[in-house]
Formats: structure tokens, C-alpha cells, sequence
């Protein structure tokens, strides 16, 4: 009797410690290249989670380890892991419905409006269905400045010259860019410096913090002002049966996380990366170009083309001069 109340005890005290391992969750997350001003909102939001859950729930953030950028959204779509940072423009076969928001629209907005822009675009219907036969969610924003050039060739005299400029760049600018003859050159975001040094590209396209983190000053020549053609759009994105299968208790401290993170990183990227962008190119003497208002209508209408492109090239797919339309509208809120 004595033998079977120990083995009682044992048995229990066994499910107890299984049951709390099992209530543990840990959620791997891919992304590429290093922490820096890109990467803060998945940064914050793992912080906040871990806080909240009390270490309970915890996003192991892995910079490369787990898939290449570019295929990050395969990796949602089979499970391979419950979160990633991805880029529309990267495959934008795959989920073309977001590319829309890397069209040129020809304005420049706050990054907190960018912000809201994107979480009202990712709640759209044609959007949900869309990322939905990829088994992804889309969780939350990473929002970006207009982006602008630095090139290694020498300064822009007129759009004419243009021509010929190997630039690495999202497709929404490059459309507009290729009309004026430049050629979209696509090279790895790792090997930008090194791809500028040997002369593989001529320039590249890029927000604030990136042109810090490749390091694109250090060899070019110019950089843009107020190119104003838009920025790319790299949601967080997670598996959609990991999100349904989380506890009540660790969803609402994913969702409830994702309005604080984003205030974080918006914040951090305002007051660090554009001004250490800012300090960067003055300090390596780049000349700037800054476009006059006549240059900037032409830009104007060839941008027009390039989104009537964009809704000629979907049409068939869903109703891309809807989808347009919508978010032409949040720009001009």
C-alpha cells in the first residue's frame, strides 16, 4: 500500500511538472542582418510580451539563423517558425495585395501617419485573404521614411541623368526611376557596401537607417533629399495556426503589445536614425540633390503611370484599382 501512495505521488507530482512545461511558450522569429533601428519593433515587442506573461511567453528573435529575408514568408507558410520580419518587394508575386502600399504616392507623411496607414491597409479584406493562403497574419507594421538615394556616381544635374544609374531599390520607385532610364539592380541588403565598392550597383535606395547600416555614405558621392516616392513595406508577419493555438492569456499579451512596440519604435527611429543618417552625410561632405518643383512634377506623373501599371498588372488577381483607390485615400487623410 505504502509502494502504490508513492508512485501516486510520484505520478502527480510528474503531471505537474509537465503541465508546466507545457504551459511555457517560446516563439522562434526571423529577421536579417543586425539589431538596429529596423528591428526595434520586433525588439520591444518581445520585451513586453516577456514582461507581461512573466517570462511565460517568450519571441527568440534570430538575425538570419532561421531563413534567408527572402524567404521568410515560405517559412510562416509551413510553420517552420511563428514570426518574421519580411518585405513585400522581396516576392511580390506572392503577396502582391501589400505592394500596393510601396507605390508612389508622391508624399511625404509622418512616420507615425506611415504607421497608421499600414494598420489600416493590413485590415482590409483583399489584404487579409491574400496573406491568408500563406497561412500568415499580418501582425504589425514596420514603418519607414520615404526613402531616398545615395549613389557613388557623379551628382545629378538634371533627371536625364539618370540614365544608365544601377540602383538597388523597392519596385514602386525603380518603376519610376527605370522610366527615366536607370537600371534596378538587385544585390543582397548585406552586400550593399561591398556591391557599391566593386561597382556592381552605382546607388541605392533606401530609408534612413539602412543607408547607416550599409554604410552607403562612406562611399557615395550624393544623396537625395527629397526623392518622395515612396518606402517599402516590411510587415511582421505570423503563422496562423500558432497565433489561434496560443493561450487566450498569451494572445492578448501579443496583440496588446503590438500599439506599444510600434510607439517605441517610431520614437527611436525619429530621434536615432534619422538624425544619426543626417549627422553621417554631412560628415562624409556628400552633396545633396534636391529635386525643384518642375523636376518633381515630372516625377509626379510618371509615378502616376507606374501605379496605373501596378493595377493593369493585377486587375485579374482582385480588384486592384479598388485596392489603389483605398489607399491613395489613407495618403491624403
Amino acid at each position: 500500500m505504502q509502494m502504490k501512495k508513492l508512485a501516486l505521488v510520484s505520478a502527480l507530482a510528474a503531471s505537474f511538472v509537465v503541465g508546466e512545461v507545457a504551459a511555457a511558450t517560446e516563439w522562434n522569429v526571423s529577421t536579417w542582418g543586425k539589431r538596429r533601428a529596423f528591428t526595434e519593433n520586433l525588439e520591444k515587442l518581445a520585451e513586453l510580451v516577456d514582461q507581461k506573461t512573466k517570462g511565460d511567453f517568450k519571441l527568440n528573435i534570430s538575425y538570419g539563423g532561421l531563413s534567408k529575408a527572402k524567404e521568410n514568408l515560405d517559412g510562416i507558410s509551413i510553420g517552420a517558425f511563428e514570426m518574421a520580419q519580411t518585405c513585400a518587394f522581396y516576392h511580390s508575386k506572392k503577396n502582391p495585395t501589400i505592394t500596393v502600399a510601396e507605390l508612389p504616392f508622391s508624399r511625404d507623411v509622418t512616420l507615425t501617419r506611415m504607421t497608421e496607414i499600414y494598420q489600416e491597409l493590413f485590415t482590409h479584406p483583399l489584404v487579409v485573404k491574400d496573406l491568408a493562403r500563406w497561412n500568415a497574419t499580418l501582425l504589425m507594421p514596420t514603418p519607414m521614411p520615404q526613402y531616398n538615394i545615395v549613389s557613388k556616381s557623379d551628382p545629378l544635374k538634371q533627371l536625364a541623368d539618370f540614365s544608365g544609374l544601377r540602383v538597388r531599390g523597392p519596385g514602386g520607385i525603380m518603376g519610376v526611376l527605370a522610366k527615366l532610364g536607370a537600371v534596378k539592380t538587385g544585390v543582397p541588403f548585406t552586400e550593399v557596401r561591398q556591391s557599391m565598392d566593386s561597382g556592381v550597383i552605382d546607388a541605392a535606395s533606401f530609408a534612413p537607417h539602412a543607408h547607416v547600416a550599409t554604410n552607403t555614405y562612406k562611399v557615395g558621392q550624393w544623396a537625395t533629399t527629397n526623392l518622395n516616392l515612396g518606402t517599402a513595406n516590411c510587415p511582421v508577419i505570423v503563422n496562423t495556426d500558432a497565433l489561434n493555438a496560443l493561450s487566450p492569456e498569451h494572445k492578448a499579451a501579443l496583440l496588446g503589445s503590438v500599439d506599444e512596440a510600434l510607439a517605441h519604435y517610431v520614437e527611436n527611429y525619429n530621434n536615432n536614425a534619422v538624425a544619426k543618417y543626417e549627422a553621417a552625410v554631412k560628415e562624409a561632405g556628400l552633396a545633396q540633390v534636391t529635386f525643384s518643383p518642375e523636376q518633381t512634377a515630372e516625377l509626379n506623373t510618371l509615378a502616376e503611370s507606374v501605379r496605373q501599371e501596378w493595377v493593369k498588372e493585377n486587375g485579374g488577381d482582385f480588384d486592384a484599382q479598388g485596392l489603389l483607390n483605398y489607399t491613395a485615400g489613407l495618403f491624403t487623410k
